[in-house]
């Protein structure tokens, strides 16, 4: 009795979800694995499990840095080259079923698109967290009375971790003084 070819398609119980994902992430890890050793390549896998986690596959005594710094070190130019070759392989492998592989991926202009805008929201992150590290060094300057609050609520809890910090090193000096004390009586050579 040989393996009979599965349908892919998402699963609808979350159980039956995490159970096929389990059982072929294993695989998938050690085929990762496999490649790294036999071709010797740079490899970085991640994968998000249907709760969420992660899991993360680096090639044989590579770390991710490494393989993160290779791929930035390449031309955008490269990098769609490669992307354009990744999807038209795709495409090629599921021509026959029911995945459509314009989910794989977004044209040239929407990746575009999607990229500036990601780019003007960090832009305006950055800014505003340049205007609040601006307030913290000159808080005079500042005329809103919930911004006061905020940093004030924030300087407590900063205080209040700092208190708690100095009690423990406090409570283990005195630990390790009363340790040593007992030691000194325990021990009359000394």
């Amino acid at each position: 009795m040989g393996r009979r070819k599965l349908k892919i398609r998402r699963l609808e119980s979350m159980k039956a979800r995490q159970t096929k994902y389990s059982k072929r992430k294993i695989g998938i890890l050690k085929k990762a694995r496999e490649l790294a050793v036999l071709c010797d390549t740079d490899l970085a896998l991640l994968m998000f499990s249907p709760t969420g986690k992660p899991s993360l596959c680096v090639g044989q005594n590579k770390d991710l840095s490494a393989v993160l710094e290779r791929l930035a070190k390449m031309s955008v130019d490269d990098r769609e080259e490669r992307r354009g070759y990744t999807m038209k392989l795709l495409k090629k492998i599921y021509a026959n079923s029911e995945v459509d592989p314009r989910n794989f991926s977004l044209d040239r202009n929407d990746a575009l698109k999607l990229q500036q805008d990601q780019l003007r929201e960090l832009k305006d992150k950055l800014a505003e967290k340049t205007k609040i590290l601006r307030e913290w060094k000159n808080p005079h300057n500042v005329k809103d009375i919930a911004q006061i609050n905020i940093m004030e609520e924030h300087l407590l809890g900063s205080l209040l971790k700092i208190r708690n910090k100095k009690r423990q090193l406090v409570q283990e000096q005195q630990q390790q003084r009363h340790e040593a004390s007992d030691q000194a009586t325990c021990d009359p050579q000394r």
